[in-house]
């Protein structure tokens, strides 16, 4: 009873932090044993740390990562097997692996805390292993019990998918980062003390972005990609599964046409869709947005001019307060439209 309790409550924390997630939190926390209940918040986290980033990675690209692509399971409905899929198991698994080894390291939980395996031994000339390293390979578990169990099949697509859950538990430890104390007579440093730290998740996020970039398609015939649609099939993509691929996102058919609204495929399309033009503090890429959304998908650039507010002239006054005046000022903002006459290519690819 107690443990039910304490499930319930897991639960409730959950659906209340996360219920506009297209996918249900709820899939990770009933597919391990009663054991884990205590992961089950952080766990819900992680899956939810995946999906923002994945949000920022692909703020300004086509496909922008939305509710209805979430859903992490493959035979709850008919599921892609793109790029895009790949990118969201691999950031999803590997934020569950992040969170669970942080929260370990601080000590959340009782039976976990830092991997101290190596401590003692030499690392390389002038350092040794010390302090307290975050322990992946805890974080790295409980990833895996939660996030590979919602894979029941055996079919194409579940390999697929599984196969990038683990790339991207892979990536948390290839970004992990060495960190030094130094020891000597006044500050010689005449030896290191160091460490393993993960990186910051935004780092995780552009490491797992280049790996979108450069995917590796596994080529399948029509039969097998038909039995990748199926709980039944049983094909096996043994090429994914090289050891020289292990740590590549994988993918096995095309990214569909983003550009246009396709009902039948949960694709929203760019009209409407802002982009950054002549913004301050962006990336190349970021100012080529435009483009990218609106001129090659056939939309024009409209310009809207909006009024915002912002604190501005702001005092400090003794003692000790900080008082601003509001401001106003004009804002132009970009979007994608159709050109009036267009209204024939409205449907091209819709349901």
């Amino acid at each position: 009873m107690g443990d039910l309790l304490i499930l319930r409550v897991a639960v409730g924390i959950c659906y209340v932090t996360f219920s506009a997630s297209a996918w249900s939190v709820n899939n990770f926390l009933i597919t391990g044993p009663k054991a884990y209940l205590t992961y089950t918040t952080s766990v819900a986290l992680g899956a939810q740390s995946g999906i923002e980033e994945c949000k920022f990675q692909f703020a300004w690209e086509r496909w922008n990562c939305p509710e209805n692509a979430l859903q992490l399971s493959t035979h709850n409905r008919l599921r892609s097997a793109t790029r895009e899929t790949s990118f969201i198991h691999a950031i999803s698994s590997a934020g569950v692996m992040y969170t669970i080894t942080k929260n370990c390291s601080m000590g959340d939980f009782e039976n976990c805390g830092c991997d101290e395996s190596k401590n003692g031994k030499t690392g390389g000339h002038g350092w040794i292993w010390g302090g307290c390293s975050d322990n992946v390979e805890f974080g790295e578990r409980i990833s895996k019990l939660f996030v590979d169990s919602l894979e029941k099949g055996k079919d194409a697509r579940a390999l697929m998918n599984l196969h990038n859950n683990r790339a991207g538990r892979l990536a948390v430890r290839a970004t992990m980062k060495r960190t030094c104390k130094c020891h000597g007579i006044s500050g010689s440093c005449s030896i290191q003390t160091c460490w393993l730290q993960l990186a910051n998740f935004r780092e995780l996020g552009n490491y797992l972005k280049a790996k979108y970039e450069r995917a590796l398609k596994i080529e399948m015939d029509k039969q097998q990609l038909r039995a990748g649609n199926s709980a039944e099939g049983h094909w096996i993509p043994t090429e994914a599964f090289l050891p020289s691929a292990e740590a590549e996102l994988i993918f096995l058919e095309e990214s569909p046409d983003y550009c246009t609204r396709n009902s039948s495929l949960g694709i929203y399309g760019t009209e409407g869709r802002e982009c950054l033009q002549n913004s301050r503090n962006t990336s190349r890429w970021e100012q080529c947005s435009c483009g990218r959304l609106c001129t090659e998908c056939g939309l024009q650039v409209e310009e809207r001019r909006t009024e915002a507010i912002s604190s501005c002239n702001c005092k400090f006054q003794w003692c000790c307060t900080v008082k601003c005046e509001q401001c106003r000022h004009v804002v132009n903002k970009y979007y994608c439209t159709r050109s009036p006459g267009s209204a024939q290519s409205r449907g091209k690819g819709s349901a």
